[in-house]
């Protein structure tokens, strides 16, 4: 796959490594983490902006990008960037995608000698938060650009590059966003890291996420509580009746039966591809239920190939101080994991169809906040997917996991469905990696490989860019 220009593919994968073992990595990383981006708070605004103008932007600018800090369209929500490097417009463009934001750090519930805000190495873990999430894994590939433009003199393609601020939030504003500015966005494939691998030591290439709608369904009978002793058995019970209504929903071993909500089975080639990416490494059976979900479908299948429903929460008086009386309102926040094939719109309403047939049309079903995301997959047939797979064997020597789309969600479907790209993500993280929770970190031994990835794919991005050129007669 390499050509050779003014270096080599081994060279740069080489310079990245040195990288890493020189200590620039971590200390680059530290600097990153020390800026406390917690975007659920609101008085961390101006960590925000710090973290985009004072190290993302100026880490660009080092590398000929320039770059544009963009407050987000949903005003509670965090700043955006874009950075762009255009070498010339008939060459390929990347997109690069990442979050700077975090979770809050929870610093008094990590182990003694850690903190969230800075970066410690222990036992081969990197810890801090952000480390693995996504601090960590936009760093590898900026470091990743750096090392090609240092060996090779240019990228060979053009980058373009958007750091957001709020994915931690749910990305309000985001897909607005990259609407109005699609222009500035817009490129072949978009190139971007987040999540975990679905083991440590074998890398995976994703094609898609499991789209996401959360929804709230309520019974209100009346305008307040009534004496159980003096009503009981004179008025409907909204807890039972909600109860009954979400049991239509599924069966004892939470088969659907919404009949909208069940997709078309995994296709031959999908099935081969989950097969491959989730054994027993993967889904451990004596971690999971064997008798539940889809009866026909294996683990894998049910996990990555159809969707799923949860009752996230169920609320109904005050379980610690309950009192004796028949309750007025009962409400359970649901949510429903869908693969693409699924029609999205239709969701809720095939959901109030249901529940009407069942007799259960006093269920009032309304979508809850703006925390609706579509699924996606790209085809590992595509030339973009192909082409990122080949070079990740190439640099690890290993074929990668061929994940078609993950179990949970990510804000693919902005980039595949409103700015038309093909879509790769290249996660550097583990599932162990405890992202959200104290003790956050990131594994040296998969920084080290994903920056090695990275460069190489960078790389070969470059190659197949003058290979574009060349058939098109530009002139280098």
């Amino acid at each position: 796959m390499a050509m050779n220009d003014n270096g080599s593919r081994q060279s740069a994968i080489g310079q990245i490594q040195a990288y890493f073992e020189s200590g620039g990595f971590i200390e680059d990383l530290a600097s990153l983490v020390a800026v406390e981006t917690e975007s659920q708070r609101m008085e961390a605004r101006g960590s925000l902006y710090h973290y985009l103008d004072s190290h993302i932007a100026q880490k660009l600018y080092a590398l000929g990008f320039q770059s544009e800090i963009f407050d987000n369209p949903v005003a509670t929500a965090g700043p955006l960037l874009i950075g762009e490097r255009i070498e010339d417009e008939r060459l390929p463009t990347v997109l690069i995608y990442g979050h700077g934001d975090v979770v809050v750090g929870q610093e008094t519930n990590w182990n003694d000698g850690l903190s969230p805000w800075q970066v410690t190495v222990k036992d081969g873990r990197i810890y801090g938060r952000g480390t693995a999430d996504n601090k960590g894994q936009h760093l590898i590939a900026i470091e990743a650009l750096r090392t090609v433009i240092a060996q090779r003199g240019r990228l060979g393609f053009n980058c373009r590059v958007l750091i957001e601020m709020s994915e931690e939030i749910g990305s309000p504003g985001l897909q607005d966003f990259c609407r109005s500015y699609s222009d500035r966005l817009r490129g072949d494939v978009l190139i971007a890291s987040d999540g975990p691998r679905l083991v440590q030591d074998q890398a995976a290439v994703v094609l898609g996420s499991r789209g996401s709608i959360r929804f709230n369904l309520t019974i209100e009978a009346r305008d307040g509580a009534r004496h159980s002793g003096n009503w009981g058995g004179l008025l409907a019970d909204p807890a039972q009746l909600l109860v009954h209504a979400l049991a239509t929903i599924t069966d004892r071993r939470g088969q659907i039966k919404v009949p909208e909500w069940r997709p078309t089975p995994p296709s031959e080639s999908i099935r081969e591809l989950i097969q491959a990416c989730t054994g027993p490494e993967v889904l451990d059976p004596n971690a999971i239920d064997a008798n539940w979900g889809e009866e026909a479908l294996s683990p894998g299948e049910r996990l990555l190939g159809w969707n799923s429903f949860a009752v996230l929460a169920l609320e109904l008086g005050d379980p610690a101080r309950p009192v004796n009386a028949i309750q007025p309102k009962a409400r359970a926040c649901c949510q429903l994991r869908f693969i693409k094939g699924t029609d999205s719109e239709d969701i809720l309403p095939a959901l109030r169809r249901h529940l009407a047939a069942e007799g259960f049309d006093m269920v009032k079903v309304e979508l809850d906040r703006l925390t609706y995301t579509n699924a996606t997959r790209l085809d590992a047939s595509n030339d973009w997917a192909r082409w990122a797979i080949a070079s990740v064997e190439e640099t690890t020597g290993t074929r990668p996991h061929i994940v078609p789309n993950l179990g949970g969600t990510i804000p693919n479907h902005i980039f595949a469905d409103d700015l038309g790209l093909a879509t790769i993500w290249l996660p550097h993280s583990y599932a162990g990696c405890r992202q959200h929770a104290p003790n956050e970190h990131l594994l040296e031994t998969v920084a080290l490989e994903g920056l090695k990835i990275m460069t190489g794919m960078f790389w070969d991005l470059g190659d197949k860019g003058q290979r574009d050129a060349g058939a098109s007669g530009v002139k280098r």
